[in-house]
């Protein structure tokens, strides 16, 4: 879980009714541990020998802050001075808001075990949006987005749960209809679609949840390498440096028509780029393109014009825009750009041994992972410099963590916080649960001071025998494409409904054999005092003259 309470909670995170905040806790309480930077804030009382946060004077030690420079407009936000404040709770409701705002959801979990008051300030605070969104973007239903901000803790809690999913039981599935190696897979979730191409140079639609086929291309004659797609448009690069662009078609379920005949209202080429096009990425007014003439080229959505070059020392293997800068790989090297203007931020050479051939990155872009022809996986921090409007001016990337999971090249990564999956030539998948890798305190750096000694993947699925080339991750669900022409799907969607049924069932069968158990023990005690009887008998008969006789 994100969070965790010294007192008793229940499964969904929802804390039990406490005492009000001013009134004293019996000493045999659990106390809770409020966090510092609500511990350290409080006010003078007129008897300096208790503290408005402590719940027993046995359990908390005695604290006497002041606050010196008061906030402006002191006076406007509440209506006595902040010097005859007795508690925290006689704080205006903004100020223990923007106090509250400073926490990571663990912390605001703890603060909710305090008082029925902190439940409620900590359940209702803003921030939940704020954490959902930093790890997993707005929720794909309109209508959760639009409900009321106190629901935002539940989403939280609710996919926080569904993480765990991927150390469930799951069911596999193998999509067939490519009759040559898969290159590339992307998994729209919004859509309930997975998008193949390859070898054959065919796109191929797919069902989601029926794993069926509900669409394919005509043969482009080339290899189809990259794809990405978003809910108003598909596009797909290839070896021919076209760019293959679809526009979604209201009405049809699985957005694209790309089965139909050449259609310039929904189907478009763009051709600008000097070699083959290796990867892809896209935001809501741009597009990138790598390519193996050593650019990335930035085309405007509205207009589907090449707006920018961003020129490499070296082939370009892949790109990946999350947060207010693009990532880049050529060769062994990694580059970072702003995406404003697109100038160039970061330079970090040599990366890898050999090739860097897949990059992932975390919603909030600070977050980056890359992999290589070395087998290896680096995680790197990546803090950029923001100025008034939002416009990245410096950027400061640090290496964090690397483990070496595989024994062939990564040929690619993606990321779905807290899991990164990683493909390689070996055959295997790697998931990574980078939670181990990060301080849970919040606005602090992100990674361990000592990350160079990680622990190994927390789970590994073995692919085929044959190369793996693509690999996407969703909510509950893996994709990866590879060299045995068929697209693999692991479902992990009742995962956590199968564990409950699993434990369910050892539960009965501990019950049965505790019963079985006292039944024997029973049916043992009887037999142990019949025995006892019989011999009782048998040694006062063989003390009879009959007997002997």
């Amino acid at each position: 879980m994100a969070y965790e309470c010294h007192g008793s909670l229940d499964q969904n995170l929802y804390f039990s009714e406490d005492n009000n905040w001013n009134e004293e806790r019996s000493t045999t309480c659990d106390t809770p541990h409020i966090p510092f930077c609500l511990s350290n804030i409080s006010t003078r009382k007129e008897n300096p020998n208790s503290s408005p946060l402590s719940t027993s004077q046995s359990h908390q030690p005695k604290r006497e802050i002041s606050i010196k420079k008061p906030f402006k407009d002191s006076a406007s936000l509440c209506p006595t001075s902040i010097t005859s404040l007795r508690s925290i709770t006689d704080l205006p409701p903004a100020l223990i808001s923007e106090i509250l705002h400073h926490l990571d959801p663990r912390e605001l979990g703890i603060v909710s075990c305090v008082s029925t008051l902190f439940r409620k300030f900590a359940s209702d605070h803003h921030g939940w949006k704020d954490y959902y969104c930093e790890r997993w973007g707005l929720p794909m239903s309109p209508s959760k987005a639009s409900e009321p901000e106190i629901i935002w803790k539940e989403l939280y809690v609710e996919r926080e749960k569904r993480s765990k999913t991927f150390m469930g039981r799951y069911e596999a599935d193998m999509l067939c209809g490519h009759t040559e190696a898969v290159r590339s897979v992307f998994l729209l979730a919004s859509a309930n679609i997975i998008i193949t191409g390859g070898y054959d140079s065919v796109v191929r639609l797919w069902s989601m949840e029926e794993c069926c086929s509900l669409a394919h291309s005509r043969h482009f004659g080339c290899t189809l390498r990259a794809i990405v797609a978003d809910d108003e448009l598909l596009v797909v690069g290839g070896t021919d440096a076209f760019l293959l662009c679809w526009r979604t078609i209201p009405g049809l379920p699985h957005l694209f028509d790309v089965s139909g005949l050449m259609n310039q209202s929904t189907e478009f080429r763009l051709w600008e780029h000097g070699g083959p096009i290796s990867c892809l990425a896209m935001d809501l007014t741009r597009i990138y393109s790598g390519s193996w003439d050593m650019t990335v080229r930035v085309w405007d959505r509205s207009t589907f014009k090449c707006s920018k070059i961003l020129r490499h020392a070296d082939w370009v293997f892949d790109v990946v825009l999350r947060g207010p800068s693009l990532a880049t790989v050529a060769g062994s090297d990694l580059y970072i750009w702003n995406i404003s203007n697109g100038k160039q931020l970061e330079v970090i050479s040599n990366i890898h041994n050999g090739i860097a051939y897949s990059l992932a990155q975390s919603l909030s872009g600070s977050l980056l992972f890359s992999g290589g022809e070395d087998g290896s996986i680096h995680m790197f921090e990546v803090q950029t410099q923001m100025d008034h409007g939002g416009l990245c001016l410096d950027c400061y990337v640090k290496k964090g963590a690397s483990w070496i999971p595989h024994n062939g090249a990564v040929r690619s990564l993606s990321f779905e916080f807290p899991w990164l999956v990683s493909c390689s030539d070996d055959g295997k998948l790697a998931l990574m649960d980078v939670r181990k890798l990060l301080k849970s305190s919040r606005g602090s750096s992100f990674l361990h001071s000592k990350s160079t000694s990680v622990e190994p993947p927390q789970r590994m699925l073995h692919g085929s025998a044959q190369n793996l080339f693509s690999v996407a991750i969703g909510a509950d669900r893996i994709v990866c494409g590879g060299e045995e022409n068929n697209v693999r799907v692991w479902n992990f969607s009742q995962a956590l409904e199968n564990e409950k049924r699993m434990k369910k069932r050892r539960a009965l069968i501990a019950s049965g054999k505790r019963n079985i158990k006292i039944e024997q023990c029973s049916i043992e005690a009887k037999r142990d005092g019949m025995e006892r009887n019989r011999g009782t008998v048998w040694c006062r008969r063989g003390t009879s003259s009959k007997l002997k006789a």
